[in-house]
C-alpha cells in the first residue's frame, strides 16, 4: 500500500474530483491525464494501481482492467494548491487505448535515444524469462554472469578497435552492441539505468 495523507487533498475545489497527471518514473514522459475522487484515490493507494473516476460513466475504473496494461504506482506528489496530483508509475504496456505509449500519440520514440534506452531496458526485462531458443536476450541470461560479462568485454574491445579507424557507421554499430550487452549485465545484477543516471548526476553536481 502507498503511504499518503489523503486529508491534504482539496477534493471540494472541483466538486469532488482532482486531476491526476500520470508520469513514467523512468523516462519522465507524461503518459496521460485522468481524474480521481476520494474513492478512486483510496483504491489507488490500496491496490498500488492507478484507479480513476470516469466523469462520463460515473464510476471507478482501474487503468488496465481490460487490457492488463496497469499503471503501477511508484510515488504520489500533491501540487502547491493541493488540488492536483502528479503520480509517477511503471506502466505495464502501452498507456493509450490506441496502442501508443502516451495519450499524445508518442509511440516508441525511436529517434529519442534518451527515451529508447529506458524502453530497451524494459524490453530486456520482458525477454529474460523467454525460451532461449527464441530469444538471444534469454540465451544471454541463461548463460549467467560469466557469459554476459564476457560479451561486454568482447564488445568493448571491438569498440576500441573501431575507434582506431575512421568508419563512423561501424563505430556506431559497435557502440550499440556494447550498450545493449551492458544493459543486460545491469539487469542481471539488479541495477537500473535510472541508478546509473542518478550516479552521473551526483558526480556532475559535485
Amino acid at each position: 500500500m502507498i503511504n499518503f495523507n489523503k486529508k491534504e487533498i482539496d477534493f471540494e475545489k472541483m466538486e469532488g474530483i482532482v486531476p491526476a497527471v500520470i508520469q513514467d518514473e523512468l523516462t519522465s514522459k507524461v503518459l496521460m491525464l485522468g481524474f480521481m475522487n476520494e474513492e478512486s484515490f483510496d483504491r489507488t493507494l490500496k491496490d498500488g494501481k492507478v484507479c480513476f473516476y470516469s466523469r462520463t460513466k460515473k464510476r471507478l475504473w482501474t487503468k488496465g482492467e481490460e487490457s492488463g496494461n496497469f499503471l503501477m504506482v511508484q510515488s504520489i506528489v500533491l501540487d502547491c494548491d493541493q488540488d492536483s496530483l502528479l503520480i509517477k508509475v511503471k506502466p505495464k504496456g502501452p498507456v493509450c487505448h490506441k496502442g501508443t505509449d502516451t495519450c499524445w500519440n508518442e509511440a516508441n520514440e525511436l529517434n529519442d535515444s534518451k527515451h529508447f534506452l529506458y524502453q530497451l531496458e524494459q524490453i530486456i526485462e520482458s525477454r529474460k524469462d523467454e525460451n532461449p531458443q527464441n530469444s538471444y536476450t534469454a540465451t544471454l541470461f541463461a548463460g549467467g554472469v560469466n557469459k554476459i560479462a564476457q560479451k561486454v568485454g568482447e564488445e568493448a574491445v571491438e569498440l576500441i578497435i573501431e575507434a582506431m579507424d575512421d568508419n563512423q557507421e561501424l563505430l556506431c554499430n559497435e557502440s550499440a552492441d556494447l550498450m545493449y550487452h551492458f544493459l543486460v549485465l545491469l539487469n542481471l545484477k539488479g541495477i537500473s539505468l535510472a541508478k546509473i543516471d542518478l550516479k552521473l548526476r551526483e558526480r556532475h553536481n559535485k
